[in-house]
């Protein structure tokens, strides 16, 4: 019998992804979609005609718990590191539909926002790492045993706590992600995307404070395989791998590099001026209330850090990611936003000699 996979979020960035990823692995397995309405549903629906759509919110605790329960595999992107309605049920439909026997499995989307609880904590912004990386292999404990105060942890600790002979659970948490989405909807990534839209709209380049921030950062395509290998992980079911991948150790870290944000904004602002779309090259340092204001948290995020290892999934499954690096992505993703805000090459040499 093909295996039953219930996914949540598919209209957005990773979920969209990460089910084009799976059903063109295995257009087979039995997939079920959480959607808010038909048309919503309808760019999924014509994308993937065999899916079968459920209708219903992330609050609609009945509908979730019940999908959960017939679902072999739980693939939750919707909202999952904050929503903890959704969470709960998830956890409990898992827990009624499965037994030691026949486990359910939960591939959980987390997000490095929890490792900057220190520099929230203290109000630190700009500055370099003031802890060591975190290691979601030799020091896994660190990462499922983060400070209640931290960004995500509730919803976390809950999928956690989860675990057990009838549910396995593996919360992957990624970093700044950045490239093309493949899903039918949204294929716009947030966090880079956003200081070059930023850039191009003040003329200059945003960075928090001195800019010497550290993050994380993966390709969406090299995301969803690590997801795609972990569904594999949860169909082979193998005892042996069992306490690596789920549970108390199941905590994947999903980074392909580092960065630096001062060097990002720099890199952003560098393009945006040689292509013409902005007329002042280098960097606007600014407060964290100036940033806020223009993107909430995703802007302070450029100013507080999040940095550790992505070891597990390198080792236990197999993981090898091949995308472009986060650098030679930075020109698509200024000219996707130019494009976007209806820029033209010169845009910005054109405005300053009164050519437009």
């Amino acid at each position: 019998m093909a295996p039953k996979i219930f996914i949540t979020g598919t209209t957005g960035y990773i979920g969209g992804d990460a089910l084009y990823a799976l059903e063109n692995a295995y257009p087979e397995y039995e997939y079920s979609a959480l959607v808010r309405n038909s048309d919503k549903g309808a760019p999924i629906a014509a994308a993937y005609p065999r899916i079968r759509l459920v209708y219903g919110t992330l609050d609609d605790s009945k509908v979730i718990e019940e999908e959960s329960a017939r679902a072999d595999i739980v693939l939750h992107t919707a909202d999952s590191s904050d929503h903890e309605g959704a969470a709960t049920a998830i956890a409990k439909g898992l827990a009624a539909g499965h037994t030691k026997e026949k486990p359910g499995f939960w591939i959980h989307i987390s997000g490095t926002g929890i490792l900057t609880w220190k520099d929230s904590e203290t109000k630190t912004y700009g500055e370099p790492p003031s802890q060591p990386p975190y290691d979601d292999l030799e020091n896994v404990s660190g990462l499922t045993g983060l400070p209640d105060t931290a960004f995500h942890r509730n919803v976390d600790k809950l999928v956690l706590q989860s675990a057990s002979d009838a549910v396995k659970t593996a919360i992957v948490c990624p970093p700044t992600i950045y490239g093309t989405g493949r899903g039918p909807v949204n294929k716009r990534s947030r966090q880079v995307y956003n200081l070059a839209r930023i850039t191009l709209e003040l003329g200059k380049a945003p960075q928090l404070g001195r800019g010497l921030t550290e993050w994380d950062n993966v390709h969406v395509h090299d995301l969803s395989d690590l997801l795609v290998f972990l569904v594999e992980a949860a169909v082979a079911n193998k005892p042996e791998l069992d306490a690596k991948i789920w549970g108390k150790e199941g905590y994947f870290l999903a980074e392909n590099g580092h960065h630096v944000w001062g060097e990002v904004s720099k890199q952003v602002g560098d393009y945006a001026y040689e292509k013409g779309y902005i007329k002042e090259k280098g960097v606007n340092a600014m407060s964290p209330d100036e940033a806020s204001k223009l993107a909430g948290f995703e802007a302070l995020s450029w100013g507080l850090n999040s940095k550790g290892y992505a070891k597990r999934a390198r080792k236990y499954l197999g993981w090898k990611p091949k995308g472009a690096s986060l650098k030679e992505e930075i020109p698509s993703i200024v000219d996707g936003e130019a494009e976007r805000l209806g820029l033209k090459l010169g845009h910005a040499q054109k405005v300053a000699s009164g050519q437009q």
